[in-house]
């Protein structure tokens, strides 16, 4: 089981020592390109790598990793090609976000990491084809060298996280060989990017409330089917997505549903042949891992499950949206735009995970808020009481949600703040263009 979040001090420390056999450190969605969590980042990975992180909790008691014992396996996740990094320029252009976070970590411990028995791992974010793959090839491939390492010495697993690369899975794999380890079904980014390549096209490809969105959703299923039955094959490592549930430790029946859902969510993946997947909260490792446990026993993994005897996974099926189940509601939407403004007030204040409404929002899933409604109202959808989604009602709803966060707010920073990324919310939502990535027109400052 594997457990992933921002790479901040406490948040590491509760991560490698929740029992997951994998932290993996977000760079990307669950951290915001502010320079101080750039920077930050790096140093905390550092001190995870060489067991000196610790620190005070807020009741004034420290906390350390310990020496000895084991922690959870480090993977890095860097930022994605879209990041460019105004901080750093190379012939006075800005350089590759991505590639900025790859390079500092490596060159950081790469060495250290092998003297420890581990090796440098990262996770690789929103590549579209085969051929930013070729480029992440040549990437590490001249870091290995700069570094005097044996080819291959960095291993990584890609997220499958766009439409576009589900149709590369095994082109992607290749390209990265050596490096490659696996794929991982990146479902947020998945559903943002269905929602984002077939905006336009039409109304049999509008989807409907996020919350129908599950991955038992026919084209959802497809992909996960198809990028198990490609791993296998390649002897590639197939690992299932991220659990989004943050249990309650206040309310019981909360957290009891919340236990539930990622129980079956899990118990799903294993069952469809999955090595191994993700959750958000130390309080589901437990859950998840024993969902892998009674499928997998000692083995461990599941590339010996026959992949060749899997049906096939035609493109019809991956492309299959009309058959999502599900409508556009009144609520769906007033949860799109509250989920949407709220996470940006705090991508707007440094924070890229943020627990809302008993889920853990980051980047992704606001992308798919803010991308639904922009959809929806393009598509001239109604609703289920017969009201058309027009970007008035929008704005209308964009309302009721800023005057609850100012009316909140502790104080007229983070007033100033709901009212920025309300308007913010209403840039990405009802541009006459459609914004490729809303973290990109965000401006986090220094």
């Amino acid at each position: 089981m594997e457990i992933t979040g921002p790479a901040e001090p406490r948040m590491a420390f509760n991560a490698l020592t929740s029992g997951a056999r994998v932290w993996m450190a977000d760079l990307e969605d669950s951290s915001t390109p502010h320079w101080r969590n750039v920077v930050g980042s790096q140093v905390v990975l550092r001190d995870v790598v060489r067991r000196t992180l610790a620190g005070t909790a807020r009741d004034g008691s420290a906390w350390s990793l310990p020496e000895q014992g084991r922690l959870a396996t480090l993977v890095v996740r860097p930022r994605g090609w879209h990041m460019d990094e105004a901080h750093v320029l190379v012939d006075g252009e800005p350089v590759s976000g991505g590639i900025l976070d790859a390079a500092l970590f490596l060159d950081g411990n790469a060495v250290e990491l092998l003297a420890r028995g581990s090796g440098p791992y990262l996770y690789l974010p929103k590549l579209e084809h085969a051929s930013e793959a070729s480029l992440w090839h040549d990437v590490l491939a001249d870091a290995e060298a700069h570094l005097g390492l044996p080819e291959g010495t960095v291993r990584v697993t890609v997220l499958v996280e766009t439409i576009t690369a589900a149709f590369e899975m095994e082109e992607v794999l290749h390209a990265l060989a050596p490096h490659a380890t696996g794929l991982n079904a990146g479902r947020w980014d998945y559903l943002f990017s269905t929602i984002k390549t077939f905006r336009d096209a039409g109304e049999g490809f509008v989807l409907p409330d996020r919350s129908a969105l599950t991955m038992t959703t026919p084209f959802m299923r497809a992909y996960a089917r198809a990028l198990v039955r490609t791993c296998h094959r390649r002897g590639a490592h197939a690992i299932g997505g991220m659990a989004a549930a943050v249990p309650s430790r206040k309310d019981a029946e909360a957290a009891a549903r919340a236990l539930a859902a990622v129980a079956a969510d899990k118990e799903r993946e294993a069952g469809d042949g999955f090595d191994g997947s993700w959750v958000a909260h130390p309080d589901l490792v437990d859950t998840g891992r024993a969902a892998f446990d009674a499928v997998l026993g000692e083995a461990p993994n599941q590339l010996s499950a026959h992949a060749d005897e899997r049906p096939e996974v035609s493109a019809e099926l991956l492309l299959d949206l009309p058959e999502a189940a599900g409508r556009v509601t009144s609520a769906g939407l007033a949860t799109n735009v509250s989920v949407g403004v709220r996470y940006l007030a705090a991508w707007l204040d440094g924070r890229g995970a943020v627990a809302i409404d008993g889920l853990m929002e980051d980047a992704a899933t606001a992308e798919i808020s803010r991308s639904q409604v922009w959809q929806w109202v393009r598509a001239g959808v109604a609703t289920e009481d017969g009201e058309p989604v027009t970007a008035e009602r929008v704005r209308s709803v964009l309302a009721g949600v800023l005057d609850g966060l100012v009316a909140t707010a502790g104080d007229d920073a983070a007033a100033a703040r709901a009212r920025e990324a309300a308007e913010l919310f209403e840039r990405v939502a009802l541009a006459d263009d459609f914004p490729p990535f809303l973290t990109t027109v965000a401006d986090v400052g220094p």
